[in-house]
């Protein structure tokens, strides 16, 4: 029988039962991140989507980065103020193409003749100083810069064969600003349009070509369909492209996330290494779609010789840009005196 006094006494040992047992936290919550890349759907499943399949499945249920391509959320051209407001956690594009607002922005995607190869890229910044330049950059605007990597090359596919620098002459051209900016003295009008609206500019004749990438591009996207020729003398030797975070959302993150992201983007760098040098070759000899033209060395030296030129007139816009520069002609000029297989002739 229970009387009145065995009652509350066990209702007072269940009561300091419950205040010493210990408490049960809510399980924590995902951090979730959103994350636009440059790169048009066809494309993204090459250059970023693995990388972040990898991170969501290393996370293990910590975080999540939910990939957006090219406009999804913003125009391409309104990435960085995006990135830096927080309305997107993280972007993966070249400085260029997201009209960042600092010193180094002309220098990312395709650097007129600044480099030649894709491992130019990542020796550049992680041997020569240019990692910590970028960091600093992007740090002064509330942006971590988390890494650098290379992607294609820059060359010409029109709808016409291009055999002398006369050919570019009034060719209206998809391409990146500074690209752009340089080829004007080449006759080349640059065309600004959203990534996704270049195959059908192609077919209605409102542009002649595109200098954005190399020819793996061109065949996964499918350009291909709508250019007939493809110049192998090239703008540039590789693309210069980045990932970025907004820095309150990257300083938020546990350090064991922060590694396992950067480590994850890494692989992405290493990924597109073999993607794009393999891709180039086979592509040129197996593709069948597109007609190979080159313009001859002696001819496109005048390209070369004008691209140092430009170099010099960037220099001059500011200490930082000074800075790049400086670093960009001492490695080409150790890779020149290197010789075979770092450069020839």
């Amino acid at each position: 029988m229970t009387t009145r006094r065995s009652f509350l006494t066990k209702g007072a040992l269940a009561g300091a039962a419950t205040l010493a047992a210990p408490t049960v936290l809510r399980a924590q919550e995902v951090i979730k991140w959103r994350m636009q890349t440059y790169a048009g759907a066809a494309l993204g499943e090459q250059v970023v989507k693995p990388a972040i399949e990898l991170f969501n499945r290393l996370a293990a249920g910590q975080m999540e980065i939910e990939l957006y391509y090219a406009d999804q959320l913003v125009p391409t051209g309104e990435l960085f103020q995006a990135m830096q407001a927080g309305t997107i956690d993280c972007v993966q594009s070249d400085d260029d193409s997201m009209a960042s607002p600092t010193e180094v922005t002309v220098f990312g995607g395709y650097f007129p003749m600044g480099l030649r190869y894709s491992l130019d890229v990542p020796t550049l910044f992680n041997k020569y100083g240019l990692k910590q330049i970028w960091e600093d950059e992007y740090a002064a605007v509330g942006v971590k810069h988390i890494s650098a990597g290379a992607w294609d090359p820059c060359n010409f596919s029109t709808n016409k064969p291009i055999n002398s620098l006369a050919d570019l002459q009034g060719l209206r051209v998809f391409t990146f600003p500074t690209a752009g900016r340089f080829l004007t003295q080449f006759g080349v009008v640059p065309v600004t349009l959203p990534w996704e609206d270049v195959e059908v500019a192609m077919q209605t004749g409102e542009l002649d070509g595109l200098a954005w990438s190399g020819i793996t591009e061109v065949y996964t996207v499918g350009w291909s369909n709508v250019t007939t020729h493809f110049l192998t003398n090239n703008i540039s030797g590789a693309w210069i492209g980045h990932f970025f975070a907004n820095m309150e959302r990257w300083n938020a993150l546990p350090p064991n996330l922060q590694e396992l992201l950067a480590t994850c983007f890494e692989s992405s760098h290493y990924y597109r290494q073999h993607w794009y040098w393999g891709g180039e070759a086979d592509l040129r000899v197996n593709g069948g779609k597109l007609a190979l033209t080159t313009i001859p060395d002696a001819e496109w030296k005048t390209v070369e010789d004008a691209a140092v030129k430009f170099w010099d007139e960037i220099a001059a816009e500011s200490e930082v840009k000074a800075k790049v520069v400086a670093i960009i002609k001492q490695y080409n000029d150790t890779m020149t005196k290197a010789g075979r297989p770092y450069r020839y002739g």
